[in-house]
């Protein structure tokens, strides 16, 4: 059960050496983990320099500083970045993991444990969580079950090369999911093993910035217009009250006055589009309760 992390991580100073301490510590470690600086301005280069020093296994890469932070695809091309140096690394599971999270020793150990029960389980990862008065919290609780968050993704090698990689755009972490689950892969997130988010998810963009990013999302992997209204009608009322529907509403809108290219793939809108409307009318589809 070998297992490889490619890390994109920006200006992530505050935050990476817990993600370093928490890899460093598995009890089952990785394979390789190559951690991408994405041209970070803070003390990122630094630590992942010294990391690497430290550990044969962990690999350094930079890249140079794009001048703002890419919504969506930037972490992306950052990734595949790391990606392309593994060649041909053999490796059975491959890890996205962000730079702000820390977990517990046996947390890679546990999740591959679930892969291998389950052979059809092709995309999985822990529960993304923020600390209140010192008790781990999920961050958001209306994530469809089909949903990994992209902060921490495991993909099974087979799974992987089915679905074809990951979109380079918003909605990269959506897209990879619904296409497994078409070619009759499972997905979904571990809710017993949590990760402790540093930073809150958003708060790098700000939460205009991010919802619209998110509806941007939607419109890109080709959301169905019914279903999007009652997601969004839906989320009027969450905090801060009004500003998650109309930054949802905003991103997917502006997409078509855009002309935003969408995925290029139609048979996976359509699947994508049958099981939204399978879910407003109460019929099973990837959308059910958990």
């Amino acid at each position: 059960m070998n297992y490889v992390i490619i890390t994109p991580a920006r200006n992530e100073g505050p935050h990476l050496q817990k993600t370093i301490d928490s890899v460093v510590a598995q009890t089952l470690p990785p394979q390789k983990w190559i951690v991408v600086n994405d041209g970070s301005t803070d003390n990122t280069r630094q630590i992942i320099e010294e990391a690497a020093r430290q550990h044969s296994w962990i690999q350094a890469v930079h890249r140079f500083d794009r001048g703002f932070r890419q919504q969506g695809g930037g972490v992306i091309e950052a990734f595949y970045d790391g990606f392309h140096l593994l060649g041909d690394e053999p490796w059975h599971y491959l890890v996205k993991l962000d730079g702000d999270l820390s977990f517990a020793p046996d947390f890679f150990a546990a999740c591959l444990a679930r892969f291998d029960a389950d052979p059809k389980l092709g995309i999985g990862g822990g529960t993304i969580c923020g600390e209140v008065n010192g008790i781990l919290v999920e961050e958001s609780q209306g994530d469809p079950p089909f949903h990994v968050r992209g902060a921490t993704k495991i993909y099974r090698r087979s799974c992987w090369q089915a679905v074809g990689g990951l979109l380079q755009a918003p909605g990269w972490d959506t897209l990879d999911e619904v296409k497994a689950n078409m070619l009759g892969w499972k997905t979904c997130s571990f809710p017993e093993l949590k990760l402790l988010h540093h930073r809150y998810t958003g708060n790098a963009d700000g939460v205009w910035k991010n919802w619209v990013k998110n509806g941007r999302a939607n419109y890109i992997v080709g959301y169905h217009p019914l279903f999007m209204f009652c997601k969004c009608a839906r989320r009027l009322f969450e905090r801060p009250y009004g500003v998650v529907a109309a930054g949802l509403w905003y991103g997917y809108v502006t997409g078509y006055l855009s002309r935003i290219p969408r995925v290029q793939e139609p048979e996976v809108i359509r699947y994508l589009r049958r099981q939204q409307l399978r879910r407003l009318l109460l019929r099973p589809s990837i959308w059910a309760d958990k």
